[in-house]
Formats: structure tokens, C-alpha cells, sequence
């Protein structure tokens, strides 16, 4: 099951596969691209996923794009 996230404006997705953590880029019409240059330690828990997601993509804060929320 895929997690949604909004992470400053853009719609991420995070699955849990083998015991692992997958970012993807989601295009919002079904499509996702994995985003493999973003590891996610296996050991965090789904609660922290969107403080995790803040602190990596911080950089993209801007205007009123201010904040990471689960979407669903």
C-alpha cells in the first residue's frame, strides 16, 4: 500500500517493500517514478515518515509550500 505525501507541493508516495523503504515521485494520474537517489532507513517507522521527508527535501520550502503532510 502506497503512503501519499504532500512534501512542499509535490506528491510523493512511499511503499514498504521487502523490508525496505521506496520514494516515488507521484504525477498524480497514476504514474510514479521511483526516486532512487533518496534512500529512507529501513528502521523508520510510518509515523516519521513525513518529518523524515521534511529534513531531506527542506531545501524545496517555498512561498506558501511551507510543510510535508500525509495525504493518504
Amino acid at each position: 500500500m502506497f503512503l501519499t505525501f504532500d512534501v512542499f507541493g509535490k506528491t510523493m508516495a512511499v511503499l514498504r517493500k521487502n523490508e525496505e523503504w521506496q520514494l516515488f515521485l507521484d504525477s498524480g494520474t497514476g504514474l510514479r517514478s521511483r526516486i532512487y537517489d533518496v534512500v529512507i532507513p529501513a528502521d523508520l517507522t510510518e509515523s516519521e515518515l513525513d518529518k523524515y521527508l521534511a529534513d531531506i527535501f527542506h531545501e524545496n520550502a517555498k512561498g506558501n509550500q511551507l510543510t510535508v503532510s500525509r495525504i493518504k
